[in-house]
């Protein structure tokens, strides 16, 4: 199994893809893939329909391939009556993101949950970035969107046994400039609702310009190459019962977290 599970598609004020072009070139290879199958089904405003929006989606990353480089037949599950040919038919999986409880719905309303979990589990490589990396996990429950639609189930692909919460922000400091800034739920508190209600499961807060690269039983924290941030974009650990725990980019840890080196 080979994963790539990206937090965010954009920096501030850097184009879209733009940071992490050159870590899916670096986890494509050199022998790309011919043909990816894309699934666009979390992009709900590019456009006036969703197809449109879907249509846009498509298109705006097969420029970015374009442009970097990357040779790829890019073809959208939505561009078939049948989505589950153009998975079966592909070398490798990728997830756009957007809303997540959408993305979810139309995966179990074409019936793709399991064969695309087929394939990635026979070694097809598997790319998301926001809500892809989101559906990679057991649950959408730790994703931050809105619940705009009503999927079948909230079961994703169960690639990994724990769950992303991608964009993951630190809680605000007790003193602030602003007066009025919001004092309610960190995110950190939000993933305490869940784990209160969920006890056994992991959650990784994946900071921005950051990445999870999963290669066999092995995960390695990836980072902007070009950081900005002038400070480690570490992921935050969140277990149940446990001291929050963070890891360094570079590190690599099995699924439960242990450092391996």
């Amino acid at each position: 199994m080979k994963l790539l599970l990206i937090s965010n598609s954009t920096n501030y004020k850097e184009s879209y893809l733009g940071w992490c072009m050159p870590l899916i070139q670096e986890f494509l290879g050199t022998s790309s893939p011919k043909r990816i199958a894309f699934f666009p089904y979390a992009v709900v405003r590019n456009g006036e329909t969703i197809q449109e929006s879907y249509n846009a989606a498509t298109e705006k990353v097969k420029k970015c391939f374009s442009d970097f480089g990357l040779k790829a037949d890019i073809v959208s599950v939505h561009s078939s009556s049948d989505p589950v040919k153009i998975v079966n038919e592909s070398d490798a999986i990728m997830v756009s993101g957007g809303n997540t409880f959408h993305l979810v719905y139309e995966l179990h309303k074409n019936k793709l949950i399991e064969p695309v979990r087929r394939k990635v589990l026979e070694g097809a490589p598997y790319i998301g970035w926001s809500a892809g990396s989101n559906v990679a996990c057991p649950t959408l429950k730790t994703t931050n969107d809105m619940p705009i639609i009503m999927p079948e189930s909230f079961d994703c692909f169960d690639f990994v046994p724990f769950q992303i919460n991608p964009h993951y922000i630190d809680p605000y400091p007790v003193e602030v400039e602003d007066k009025l800034t919001h004092a309610g739920e960190s995110r950190q508190d939000r993933i305490i609702e869940f784990q209160c209600v969920n006890p056994e499961i992991t959650v990784v807060g994946l900071r921005e310009a950051t990445a999870l690269w999963v290669e066999k039983d092995a995960i390695t924290l990836r980072e902007y190459e070009k950081n900005v941030y002038h400070k480690a974009r570490n992921m935050v650990v969140m277990k149940q019962g446990q001291p929050l725990r963070e890891i360094t980019p570079g590190s690599v840890f099995d699924f439960a977290m242990n450092i391996i080196k």
